[in-house]
C-alpha cells in the first residue's frame, strides 16, 4: 500500500496479552483490538512498528495509573509510547497500550454501550496515544475525537462521542 507521499505502508505487528482470566468472557475481544488497531494504522499510514496491547483487570491498571501518572484508582485504557526504541531485528517499537475490563465493563453499562464497540474505541484511542495524539487542550481534544470517529466509521461501529441512548 502506498501513501500520498508515495511511501510504502505496512501494518504493525500486534501483540496481544491476557493478563486476566475475565477477559475470557468475550471470545471477540482480541480480534476487536486487532482490527481496530490495523484500522487505525491504515488511517494515520503508519509504517509497521510493533504494539503490545495488555487486556487486564482493574487492579493492575489502577497500580500502572498509581505509578505512572499519580491517580490511584482504575481507568479504562493507558498508553505507554515507546521512545524510539526498536527490537533486535530492527523493530520499531511504538508502545504499550492496556485496557481493564471491569472499568470497561462498567462504562458500557452505565452509557448504553456495546462491550466490544467501546473495547474497540479504547484500542484506537490507545494507538492513537501511542502515535502522538493527545486531548489536553481543545484543539487536540477536537482533532484526535475526529480521527477516532473517523476510525471507527471505517470499522462499521458507531461514533463514540455521538449521545447515546441511556434509556
Amino acid at each position: 500500500m502506498k501513501t500520498p507521499l508515495g511511501r510504502r505502508t505496512s501494518p504493525p505487528h500486534i501483540d496481544v496479552q491476557f493478563q486476566s482470566s475475565l477477559w475470557a468472557a468475550q471470545p471477540l475481544a482480541e480480534e476487536t483490538v486487532r482490527n481496530s488497531v490495523l484500522a487505525a494504522a491504515a488511517t494515520l499510514s503508519t509504517v509497521g512498528g510493533e504494539v503490545s496491547i495488555v487486556l487486564t483487570d482493574d487492579s493492575v491498571i489502577r497500580s500502572l495509573n498509581r505509578d505512572w501518572r499519580g491517580i490511584d484508582k482504575p481507568t479504562n485504557v493507558l498508553s505507554f509510547p515507546a521512545s524510539g526504541a526498536t527490537t533486535g531485528e530492527g523493530t520499531h517499537l511504538l508502545g504499550d497500550i492496556v485496557i481493564a475490563f471491569e472499568t470497561l465493563e462498567r462504562e458500557c453499562a452505565d452509557e448504553n454501550r456495546d462491550f466490544l464497540h467501546h473495547l474497540a474505541h479504547l484500542a484506537v484511542h490507545g494507538f492513537l496515544h501511542l502515535n502522538g495524539y493527545d486531548h489536553e487542550t481543545d484543539r487536540q481534544a477536537e482533532e484526535m475525537e475526529g480521527l477516532e470517529s473517523r476510525i471507527m466509521a471505517s470499522l462499521n461501529m458507531p461514533d463514540p462521542y455521538r449521545a447515546h441512548d441511556l434509556g
